[in-house]
């Protein structure tokens, strides 16, 4: 059986559910990006990628910082969809 919850910090493993309640303007470029990433995966050479790319990261870090969303979110959306490691920039 897969275990739903970590065991020490008692939270869901599957932490998609900090994407709940995005800003409408973070979550479109968040949607944007996922397009762009399956093109770029599929081997698609999409133009714009390093646009979109800029605009999902300014727009995680300009939610975080006015308190719309968390720290935690923040760093969820970065190494999702941007993906950075924590700690490696």
């Amino acid at each position: 059986m897969e275990q739903r919850y970590d065991k020490e910090t008692g939270l869901p493993v599957d932490r998609s559910y900090l994407e709940c309640g995005l800003p409408p303007y973070l979550q479109r470029s968040l949607d944007t990006m996922k397009r762009a990433w399956e093109s770029e995966d599929n081997g698609a050479n999409d133009l714009h990628f390093d646009a979109y790319y800029c605009e999902l990261q300014a727009d995680i870090n300009s939610a975080e910082v006015e308190g719309e969303i968390s720290s935690e979110q923040a760093w969820y959306l970065r190494e999702t969809y941007l993906r950075i490691q924590r700690g490696v920039i």
